[in-house]
């Protein structure tokens, strides 16, 4: 697990957290099984606190990209390559919304948002 913490997002720090742990899992990095670490552990070493790890870690399991085991820990739910794709496509289409409001707020229209997108990617 590879996360980077930016104080200076305007993201909270748990939705960091989910938000990397989360792509990480999609893309096959972290694979079925993976035990996350303890939620102090996280802490510890991210130097976040207690509730902004166990937070991210709600998230993900609502999401259903982990289970909680009571006792032995959290680890990476088992998926299909049919629900990665669901799900990851899910989670895109929730941004999406929030960014559509965004543009849509300076008056674009989809042409012009499908541009400004292919000159970013």
């Amino acid at each position: 697990m590879n996360v980077s913490i930016s104080n200076h997002s305007d993201k909270p720090i748990y939705q960091q957290l989910f938000e990397q742990i989360s792509a990480q899992i999609l893309k096959g990095e972290l694979a079925s099984g993976y035990c996350l670490p303890p939620i102090r552990q996280a802490a510890l070493e991210l130097g976040v606190s207690v509730i902004t790890v166990k937070k991210a870690w709600e998230e993900l399991e609502r999401s259903g990209l982990i289970d909680t085991v009571t006792g032995k820990g959290c680890f990476v739910a088992e998926f299909s390559s049919d629900e990665v794709r669901r799900i990851r496509d899910e989670m895109i289409l929730k941004q999406m919304e929030i960014d559509t409001l965004y543009y849509k707020s300076f008056g674009l229209t989809l042409d012009e948002v499908i541009e400004l997108l292919r000159k970013s990617y």
